[in-house]
């Protein structure tokens, strides 16, 4: 979000650039299986068609076609035979091999070709059963339902694992997005949550690789990101949401502010209404992004050293820019409210500056 926040294209320029035509393939992947079908002539490779003389190998043309198989489902039948000893009478059988679900039907594969294609790919659980109808297999949506909750329950300790070790770094991004939930009760969808929470420092150096686990809340109640990070000692990166507040009681968690979230909020002034001090301060902080460019992989002490000689005197002429703003417009205009939004959490925004390790 961060990156895709920071692109800028040029504001002062009204119409898009045209869309770029795609680019062809040229070769395609060498790690696929390749199947090779030879097309002789049609009155042999032996013999001239023309005068019947004896044909000999000249040279020959070849071409590749990406070619897909459809998914090919399979029954697999597990057969344990029973031998008894005649001589003791003992009975020695193979034991039986760990299934996804106890008595159930479905194999590992087939829980994880459905919960990639639902949670990856984004294709719901009717239209798969309706895909599997095609092909014959009766297996009702509720099924597949079923099936999804026992492969998050097969995960759920690799989830627990994540965030074990995600709780140990020194800093977490945090989000949380609106999620529509059906509630038959009601005759509408409820307005669930579903929190985001990120270990990554590549951008500082780190050769670890990143972190991400996820909680699904009913509601955007702050006691939800405060019992996630309950055992959490570090930086937090996030928007401005009141539910993070008692975190940062007591200095345990040091709040690191969103710089993409101030933007957006100037950016969207500027999409709706384009001004002169819009353009301006959008500019500003793309100069910030463009430091951070200059940085990125870089450890946290260059990194925070570039920040005290090239980033501050800029967030600085930034501020300076704001609060001059500020005085001028009406404190009830949606720019105002924008800036003000950003000026609250000045000291929470500049905070990278003395971070190495911040965004």
């Amino acid at each position: 979000e961060l990156e895709g926040e920071a692109e800028l294209a040029d504001v002062r320029q009204g119409a898009a650039e045209p869309r770029e035509r795609p680019t062809p393939i040229r070769s395609l992947p060498p790690h696929l299986p390749r199947e090779e079908r030879r097309i002789e002539p049609t009155g042999g490779s032996c013999t001239c068609p023309d005068c019947g003389g004896i044909l000999r190998p000249l040279s020959e043309d070849s071409d590749e076609m990406l070619d897909v198989l459809p998914v090919q489902w399979r029954v697999v039948r597990t057969v344990r035979p029973k031998y008894s000893c005649r001589a003791c009478e003992k009975i020695v059988q193979a034991p039986a091999p760990p299934k996804a679900i106890a008595r159930g039907k479905a194999s590992f594969a087939t829980l994880a070709h459905v919960v990639v294609n639902k949670f990856d790919h984004h294709l719901p659980l009717y239209r798969q059963a309706e895909m599997m109808a095609a092909q014959g297999i009766d297996i009702d949506r509720s099924t597949l339902a079923g099936w999804a909750g026992q492969a998050a329950a097969l995960l759920d300790p690799i989830v627990a694992r994540i965030r074990e070790e995600g709780l140990k770094a020194t800093k977490i991004h945090a989000d949380d997005t609106p999620v529509p939930m059906l509630d038959p009760g009601r005759g509408k969808t409820a307005t669930t949550r579903l929190w985001t929470y990120v270990v990554d420092d590549r951008a500082a150096g780190s050769t670890s690789p990143a972190l991400v686990w996820y909680r699904f809340t009913p509601d955007r109640s702050g006691a939800h990101p405060q019992t996630e990070l309950k055992c959490f000692t570090g930086l937090l990166q996030a928007d401005g949401y009141a539910g993070y507040d008692k975190l940062y009681d007591g200095g345990r968690i040091c709040e690191v502010a969103c710089w993409a979230h101030f933007r957006r909020k100037i950016f969207e002034n500027h999409a709706t209404s384009p001004t002169p001090l819009t353009t301006d301060l959008l500019e500003r902080i793309a100069q910030l992004y463009a430091r951070e460019a200059e940085i990125r992989g870089q450890p946290p002490d260059a990194r925070r050293r570039h920040r005290q000689d090239h980033s501050k005197p800029l967030v600085e002429d930034l501020r300076i820019a704001i609060d001059d703003s500020l005085r001028r417009l009406s404190p009830k205009s949606a720019m105002a409210k924008a800036l003000a939004y950003g000026r609250k959490r000045w000291d929470a925004l500049t905070r990278y500056l003395d971070e190495g390790t911040a965004e």
